[in-house]
């Protein structure tokens, strides 16, 4: 299949490792120009390093802190100018995992969550759009959590930060399907991370990777903990022109693990 992604510039928040990084060596991969951004330079460098070696392309790099607004407009702003003014897609997956009981969330983590991985996404969607506008479109795919549909108890304040992910998903691709800019959500469930890999050294460092991940304890019907390049192939797809017709919808990566669609 021709994801019609040859010579479009795109934006990864988080693009430093994970999914995120995945993803840009999957965009990349299929002729698509990459700009990634995260806090930590070297691991940045580390990132891009990977992507050369694994698809021979190179790829811009920006150090910023998407909780603040002022780095968001930087990442959109350096992007363009680096690529000659274009952006056609944008991969907002910035943030990491925060799951407590409601008592032991304080102010300061409702805060941040919410800094991360809700205004972090608002803000670089807002400097990209005239950017895409300007493209004649563009793809926005905001990166959020399966369990955010249907929030079990102690996963706060990530579920409700997510969960405001899915619906600024939904009401920003009614506004922005008359500019041709398509709005869509991965709702990511078990998949193989720095997080993931800390807990399995920690709680069962006994166990090989493979017995870890497929332990039936996780509840996941497909019988295993995911890969980064799976969630990575939906992303692709879904900011890719095979997906033109898609726009305000959410598709779960988590093998089966959720109990909404």
């Amino acid at each position: 299949m021709n994801l019609e992604l040859e010579g479009k510039i795109a934006i990864i928040t988080g693009g430093s490792r994970g999914i995120g990084l995945e993803t840009a060596v999957q965009l990349a991969k299929e002729g698509a120009k990459i700009a990634i951004a995260a806090r930590n330079k070297e691991q940045l460098e580390e990132a891009a390093s990977i992507i050369a070696e694994t698809t021979g392309a190179s790829c811009l790099t920006i150090v910023a802190n998407v909780t603040l607004e002022q780095d968001c407009k930087r990442i959109i702003e350096e992007t363009a100018a680096y690529y000659g003014g274009r952006i056609h897609i944008l991969v907002n997956n910035a943030g990491t995992s925060a799951a407590q009981p409601f008592e032991q969330v304080g102010a300061d983590a409702w805060q941040q969550d919410l800094d991360l991985k809700l205004f972090g996404a608002i803000h670089c969607s807002r400097y990209v759009i005239p950017y895409m506008r300007e493209a004649g479109g563009g793809s926005i795919v905001n990166v959020t959590a399966s369990m955010a549909k249907t929030p079990p108890a102690s996963s706060l304040p990530t579920t409700v930060s997510r969960a405001a992910g899915m619906a600024l998903t939904k009401a920003m691709s009614k506004d922005l399907g008359p500019d041709n800019i398509r709005v869509n959500t991965v709702g990511i469930g078990l998949i193989r991370s720095h997080q993931i890999e800390q807990k399995w050294k920690s709680s069962a460092p006994h166990l090989t990777w493979e017995q870890f991940a497929s332990d039936p304890k996780h509840g996941v019907p497909l019988g295993r903990i995911g890969r980064t390049e799976e969630a990575a192939k939906v992303i692709a797809f879904l900011v890719s022109g095979a997906a033109s017709y898609v726009t305000g919808t959410s598709v779960n990566i988590d093998g089966g693990a959720a109990p909404a669609l």
